[in-house]
């Protein structure tokens, strides 16, 4: 993986984009630490289909429907014994 100063990317575009379309990875740095990743269309498709776009309700569902899934059973009492005691803050919407 080759490293290039964000003042050089910005000049030659062309030739990074050939670089990357070749499969090379390339960060981009500035002062010498790396701000950004230039992959290609491909890697970077790769690297999205391992992320699953799924709702918190869907991942729930699948959660408890896992042979390994295991409630949680607690009692009021525990829960309460969770919460502070003290006086609540004071609160606003606005300042």
């Amino acid at each position: 993986m080759s490293k290039v100063p964000i003042v050089d990317a910005k000049t030659l575009p062309a030739g990074l984009i050939h670089r990357v379309d070749g499969g090379e990875a390339v960060h981009v740095t500035r002062r010498g630490k790396p701000v950004a990743v230039l992959l290609s269309e491909a890697e970077y498709a790769t690297l999205q289909g391992g992320l699953q776009r799924r709702s918190f309700s869907d991942a729930i569902r699948e959660m408890r429907a896992a042979p390994d899934f295991e409630p949680v059973d607690l009692a009021d009492e525990e829960v309460d014994s969770w919460r502070v005691k003290g006086p609540a803050r004071d609160f606003s919407w606005h300042d």
